[in-house]
């Protein structure tokens, strides 16, 4: 398998505090050679941030491998499993480059929020490409966009389920026909990463939408890509730590950039087809449901009540299928998804 580097475009982002020229600093980066970044941005509310980089050199040439966590600031395993990987690679065995970005959306990581960045109240998980002269949170999916993707050969989007989330570990990619060659790839790096669930997703979208999310934008822009969900709740769960850990190994090992890897699942479940039920009204929703649970086609999945407890809504499932996700908290907000119901069809 042959991977060529992609041309690196001489890009200057002007941020808050002066000229800061991430290419350029990528570009000059010694063998075995690691650098931090903080990176500092500022909008027009007065918002500011510091978002971190890591670059990661080998001594040996070899592809550039971009992963990041905390795209959401609530999503805290994929977080931990990522300071983890920083800390454990040995440079003197890793061919290629690395960029990682810890905690991609630190104003709603340090301000304990889902979701959403409280500076200006916008999901970084939807802003993407973003904006170079929009707030905090745009200026950071264009950075992004503009500085981080395109140096990258793959690029890896690392989520868990949310405070209010109950979630199945999976992997996932995007079947982008246009583009067989990285899809190939990104299902077979999906297929050794050792995570049992493996999902695809249909991308339906032209080259000039909007990607929303970071790993579509990768996508849209003609990278390998895929994304890793493991960990819920947003607490750090030790087992989808290790879990996401391995899983960037073994990614690594597969593009011969590192000689650590495992076994895949040796039970995979392919699945293809997600269907998402969601909230009409606000209310307290309860359900006997787990992620990971079966469930047939019209199935009660839960039901909300009004703040004086009386039933308001019921939510029944779009599909027969697995749970991949759903709602495990009793607030719940009109247009919010309850479940993500997923199954696998032939195509």
């Amino acid at each position: 398998m042959k991977y060529k580097i992609s041309l690196l475009l001489f890009l200057t982002t002007t941020l808050a505090f002066g000229q800061f020229n991430f290419t350029k600093q990528f570009n000059t980066l010694n063998a075995g050679q690691r650098l931090e970044l903080s990176i500092p941005f500022s909008d027009h509310l007065g918002n500011t941030a510091d978002l971190p980089v890591i670059l990661l050199k080998g001594t040996e040439e070899g592809p550039v491998f971009t992963f990041l966590a905390g795209v959401h600031g609530f999503e805290v395993s994929p977080i931990i499993a990522v300071q983890k990987l920083v800390q454990e690679i040995d440079l003197t065995q890793l061919k290629g480059t690395l960029i990682v970005l810890p905690i991609s959306n630190p104003g709603s990581f340090y301000n304990r929020t889902p979701y959403k960045n409280p500076q200006d109240n916008t999901n970084l998980n939807g802003a993407f490409p973003g904006k170079k002269e929009g707030s905090i949170t745009l200026k950071i999916a264009h950075f992004i966009t503009t500085n981080i993707i395109p140096l990258s050969d793959v690029f890896l989007d690392i989520h868990s389920g949310d405070a209010p989330e109950d979630l199945i570990p999976f992997v996932c990619y995007y079947n982008n026909k246009r583009q067989k060659e990285n899809t190939a790839v990104a299902k077979k790096l999906s297929e050794v990463s050792g995570f049992q669930y493996i999902v695809s997703y249909p991308y339906t979208i032209s080259d000039t939408e909007p990607a929303k999310y970071a790993f579509k934008q990768a996508v849209q822009d003609g990278k390998i890509a895929l994304s890793i969900e493991s960990g819920k709740f947003g607490v750090v769960e030790d087992e989808a730590v290790e879990l996401t850990r391995q899983g960037v190994l073994n990614m690594l090992n597969a593009m011969d950039m590192y000689p650590k890897n495992t076994s895949p699942h040796l039970n995979p479940i392919y699945l293809n087809h997600q269907r998402y039920t969601s909230a009409k009204m606000s209310g307290l929703f309860y359900s006997k449901h787990k992620a990971g649970d079966y469930v047939e086609k019209d199935e009660l999945i839960g039901y909300t009540t009004n703040a004086f407890g009386k039933t308001i809504e019921e939510h029944r499932a779009p599909q027969a299928g697995i749970i991949l996700y759903m709602l495990a908290t009793p607030a719940v907000n009109k247009g919010d998804n309850i479940a993500c119901v997923s199954a696998a069809v032939e195509e």
